[in-house]
């Protein structure tokens, strides 16, 4: 196997790039929105009208609730980047057993 065949191996295939592009921005979304319902959060706490422990309660409810939406964010990320490993582990794998039988009937 050449560097060449390697280099293909890394290559992407039409339109993947284009598809991981959306996970990213994706990321980034959910990375601002996380941020701001945590300072708005924090914001809500300075500004609060009501007593302090019904305030405090409120809000951690609410980090609860956005500590769970988390963790189902890394959860479902770790799930496709699984999957997309195991895809590429295929990809490699076939490529690899085609570079096998050219080098065989090279030899032949």
């Amino acid at each position: 196997m050449t560097t060449e065949d390697l280099e293909d191996l890394t290559e992407e295939p039409a339109g993947e790039a284009s598809q991981r592009g959306p996970m990213r921005s994706s990321a980034g979304v959910v990375a601002g929105v996380l941020f701001g319902a945590v300072l708005g959060a924090g914001l809500a706490l300075l500004l609060a009208p009501e007593r302090g422990g019904k305030t405090r309660d409120r809000f951690r409810r609410r980090m609860h609730s956005l500590r769970e939406d988390a963790r189902e964010g890394i959860d479902r990320a770790g799930s496709r980047t699984r999957e997309e490993l195991r895809r590429r582990e295929r990809r490699f794998r076939a490529e690899l057993a085609r570079a096998r039988e050219r080098a065989e009937r090279a030899r032949d």
